[in-house]
């Protein structure tokens, strides 16, 4: 009987608390959504188990020195390391063809910033300190790079929190945009079908991304490393000259990174923490952000709708926040649902990538003047 008693007081039943229960059965809806449901798995998979792992007791996997969540986390996230190598692959994945041939479109890459400043405010007038208040609102550029970035060197006690809703949030573009899109836009907006992109030569594309890199660093050098290895990786897919490294960095590399680091961002999902009423508020802050940067994007896109007289579609506005290339396949989506024969998909792509340098820029901001 004695022995059955202490096998009893060393399996993790006796210890598993009711919060910890909830945040695991939080973890199984995101493994949930994303095998069943094709919720952008490759986020929301190692996210929920992430969770999961986390919130099970007695594990040791959080415990430092060699807890293997706790080594991904020390190491990889909060050193940085992790969203770098994220950024180097995400360069070597992505054409700023679009871009370059519609340069304008930088607008809505910048409009979709807004949420950012609206939770910025909104933290501080909840109580949040500038630096906190800073560190929420980069979770609207829906860049989980970026937002670890910023928040490592800002509000590094929130790290886990803004990282998740950050990474949430990106996971759930497809739900999100949607219901704002059609709110703002008419159907006769939707429905505008744009001009074919023009050509981009080589050398647009060899230029951009070093030209791109010297003047960011130079007007924001805190943000030089998030775009410097963005943009190495995409002039080693542009250069044409070293293909291996290329295709290293946008597959091998990229995969094995986006494993780690979403799931030690599940990982912080601890039921003892994070059922917290601060914690709720940031990830209600977040979503806060990530709504009013997509009304930005989809205003802006109207604004050019009108000036245009009808040859832009204010549906690629929305695609200005930084989740690349999930909020430019929205934008294509819900053109199609009012025009099957709409493409927007590449006109999407110019302010998609647009605001992956605009979060880059606003957390330079932020960092220039609050941090480092």
């Amino acid at each position: 009987m004695d022995a059955i008693i202490r096998l009893s007081q060393i399996t993790g039943f006796s210890a598993l608390t009711w919060q910890q229960g909830v945040m695991i059965l939080v973890g199984l809806l995101f493994v949930f959504l994303a095998i069943f449901k094709k919720t952008e798995p490759l986020l929301l998979l190692p996210i929920g188990f992430g969770c999961v792992l986390a919130n099970l007791p007695l594990t040791g996997i959080l415990d430092a020195p060699s807890g293997i969540i706790y080594l991904l986390l020390h190491f990889g996230v909060e050193s940085e390391f992790f969203p770098l190598l994220i950024f180097l692959g995400l360069g070597a994945m992505t054409d700023f063809g679009p871009l370059i041939a519609n340069p304008w479109t930088i607008l809505m890459g910048a409009a979709a910033q807004f949420g950012v400043f609206v939770a910025m405010l909104f933290a501080q007038l909840l109580g949040f300190s500038i630096l906190e208040a800073a560190s929420i609102g980069i979770i609207g550029g829906a860049d989980g790079p970026t937002t670890i970035y910023a928040a490592v060197a800002l509000a590094p006690h929130l790290l886990g929190t803004v990282a998740l809703a950050a990474y949430t949030y990106m996971s759930l573009v497809p739900i999100i945009q949607p219901p704002i899109m059609r709110l703002l836009t008419t159907k006769k907006e939707r429905s505008v079908v744009m001009a074919q992109l023009r050509p981009v030569s080589r050398v647009e594309k060899v230029l951009f991304p070093i030209v791109v890199t010297i003047v960011v660093s130079l007007i924001f050098p805190a943000v030089g490393p998030l775009i410097g290895m963005f943009m190495l990786g995409n002039i080693l897919k542009e250069s044409g000259v070293v293909e291996r490294l290329a295709n290293t960095a946008a597959n091998d590399l990229i995969n094995i990174v986006t494993i780690f680091l979403a799931t030690s961002v599940g990982a912080t999902m601890q039921g003892d923490t994070f059922l917290t009423t601060k914690t709720l508020g940031i990830v209600l802050l977040g979503l806060i952000a990530f709504a009013f940067s997509t009304a930005g994007g989809v205003l802006l896109g109207k604004l050019f709708y009108i000036v245009t007289r009808g040859k832009v579609n204010p549906l690629i506005g929305s695609a200005g926040v930084s989740a690349v290339p999930m909020a430019a396949r929205v934008s294509q989506r819900e053109g199609q649902r009012e025009n099957p024969g709409n493409f927007l998909l590449m006109h999407a792509m110019g302010p998609n990538v647009a605001g992956v340098i605009g979060t880059a820029v606003a957390a330079g901001v932020f960092l220039a003047l609050l941090g480092r």
